[in-house]
């Protein structure tokens, strides 16, 4: 490999330390909270109301006055499947209880994870659904926020038994609402009105999520999208807090909020690191969409805003959407995209090598199906990865290796030429042309695998179904780093090693890291080092570097880049072996732990 190569090889390995590095050491700064905002009365939309507007719909939906806080005190009617538990509270109807049976808090804690809660609770969290008045109607007229419904007795939702909801406004309009809920994590909500006044009126269904502040365990890392994201049809949007909390003020409630108008398909919604809910209208239903914040109250909140309907005296209508609310688990969702949602699975943040990292969890979720263990799956997809790329890999360790067959002449063409640098370079090219070599060749399975390492990073970061998955002996969560260490033996002692946070962890890195540097050291050593005595020390580190700098990674991605080092040792030795260079492995290593005379000694 001439200087050249070295360089380029030098440049891109460096670019991804300092990269790597400033990812480590240099998160994103946590957005500031929102400040707060003296309450001010609020406002009304101004002009006719004959069609309700998404402002008119939203406000409807959270002006809520202060009586709200008794929320918990309300009647509930329990919600109870296989993977979800809670209750629907019957003031406004709102589903703002709402827990997921099969994920832990913690791995070692039994407590499961609590998703939707109601008002009163720090960072409520919850469901409404009502009308929004039109011609001939005022707000008391249609349900809100804090309408007291009514649920016939011993109700209980379950996959099997939807439950109705009625309320009568007592001047001829009567409401129905019926809730069902599948084996997974979607909800049915039809919304039916029937108008007894005896006159023509109009009104709007919609729907709403409401947040009250950023969640508390927002990430608040690049990598991944945290805030709101929805589909319009066919354009994806991913909206942070911060980005939301920077919209322009509409003058016809007060809060900053941006509205879209959906001609067929979409859906909006929350999107937390492993959970999300979603409004989610019938495929092929206009709507208007709005993404919205409350400085007053610090509310996030989405909403979908249906077309008014017109009902004639005696007439009924109704309308059905469905809301997502639960684990964002690849199969599931999956399988309600398929089921007509259109879309769906980008609710999944995979970012901007999508074309990578989705194929990549295809495979890796059917090859953890086959094998049952995901840290096998890993390695497994890391050898299907390494046979896709053997034969651009092959041409690159066939041409190192004629490359090294022709180091003597090199040399001999470098002490010809002397200090003419050019001339040597011409001599060199001209070589390698009548020789056939391509110098650059050695470059392209690193600059392959840089792509593929960033994408399955961003897979096992982003995931559900890297959370919590074990593969052996102490390492029972891939998505976390690796927490065996020196201080507890490697996992040999019974306690755990130093926070993943911590300055401890940095320096007492588990044994994973350690396979690793060892094995870029290793694979460095199919090569005698480089002659420019900074490369050589800047070589002789990087592995060590590394070691230290991926040890607050994900224990996944670390399983993954030691077994890409292994099979790539194993190839390059094999296929440089094949070509007849022998790599003195033992020789280089012998070579670089030597002791080099001083200075004026021999």
């Amino acid at each position: 490999m001439d200087d050249q190569n070295k360089n380029l090889i030098l440049a891109i390995a460096l670019s991804s330390l300092v990269l790597l590095g400033w990812m480590y050491f240099f998160p994103p700064p946590e957005v500031p909270p929102a400040p707060e905002v003296q309450a001010t009365e609020t406002a009304s939309a101004d002009g006719p109301v004959s069609t309700p507007s998404a402002a008119v719909a939203a406000d409807a939906a959270t002006n809520q006055p202060a009586e709200e806080a008794s929320v918990s005190d309300a009647p509930r009617v329990n919600i109870e499947s296989d993977r979800l538990t809670g209750s629907i509270s019957l003031q406004g109807g709102r589903l703002d209880d709402l827990a997921l049976k099969d994920y832990r808090v913690t791995i070692d804690a039994p407590d499961i994870v609590q998703f939707l809660s109601p008002v009163g609770e720090q960072g409520a969290y919850y469901a409404l659904y009502g009308w929004a008045p039109g011609s001939g109607l005022a707000a008391e007229d249609v349900p809100g926020a804090n309408t007291l419904w009514t649920a016939p007795a011993g109700a209980e939702l379950t996959p099997d038994s939807p439950v109705t909801l009625t309320w009568d406004n007592g001047k001829g309009l009567t409401f129905n609402r019926t809730i069902a809920v599948d084996e997974d994590y979607m909800f049915a909500i039809t919304q039916s009105v029937t108008n007894g006044t005896g006159d023509t009126v109009s009104l709007a269904p919609y729907g709403t999520l409401a947040r009250h502040g950023e969640p508390a365990d927002l990430k608040n890392f690049f990598i991944l999208h945290e805030g709101i994201v929805g589909m319009t049809d066919g354009e994806l949007t991913e909206l942070d807090y911060s980005d939301v909390a920077d919209f322009e003020i509409d003058p016809r409630d007060g809060s900053r909020s941006e509205i879209k108008q959906v001609e067929g398909d979409g859906w909006i919604g929350f999107t937390d690191h492993y959970w999300m809910s979603t409004l989610i209208p019938a495929p092929g239903q206009a709507f208007r969409s709005s993404a919205k914040y409350d400085e007053r109250r610090n509310i996030y909140q989405t909403d979908v805003v249906l077309p008014t309907m017109t009902l004639a005296a005696g007439e009924t209508s109704e309308v059905t959407t469905q809301l997502f609310s639960g684990a964002k688990e690849w199969a599931t969702i999956r399988a309600y995209e398929k089921g007509g949602i259109a879309g769906f699975l980008d609710s999944i943040d995979w970012g901007w090598f999508f074309f990578l990292t989705k194929p990549i969890f295809a495979v890796l979720h059917f090859l953890h199906g086959l094998i049952g263990n995901m840290g096998w799956a890993i390695i497994a997809l890391t050898v299907l990865i390494k046979i896709l790329v053997f034969p651009l890999a092959y041409k690159s360790y066939a041409s190192m290796a004629k490359m090294k067959e022709l180091q003597p002449e090199m040399e001999k063409l470098k002490e010809r030429a002397g200090d003419d640098r050019q001339k040597q370079q011409k001599e060199i090219m001209e070589l390698y042309k009548r020789e056939k070599v391509n110098p650059a060749a050695g470059c392209l399975p690193i600059l392959i695998q840089i792509p593929i390492f960033f994408s399955l990073y961003k897979v096992i970061f982003v995931t559900l179904e890297l959370r919590h998955a074990p593969f052996f002996g102490p390492f029972q969560d891939l998505s976390a780093p690796d927490p065996t260490s020196l201080l507890n033996l490697f996992g040999l002692l019974p306690f755990n090693g130093p926070a993943p946070d911590s300055i401890m962890a940095l320096v007492f890195i588990g044994i994973l890291p350690l396979l690793l540097g060892i094995s870029m050291w290793l694979q460095q050593k199919l090569n005698p080092a480089p002659t420019d005595p900074t490369q050589q020390m800047i070589f002789a580190w990087m592995p060590w570097v590394f070691m230290f700098m991926l040890g607050g990674f994900a224990s996944g991605l670390v399983v993954y880049w030691i077994a890409n080092n292994t099979i790539t040792f194993s190839q390059q030795y094999l296929i440089m072996r094949s070509h007849g260079y022998k790599p003195d492995v033992f020789g280089n290593i012998k070579a670089s732990v030597k002791r080099k005379p001083k200075a004026g000694k021999e």
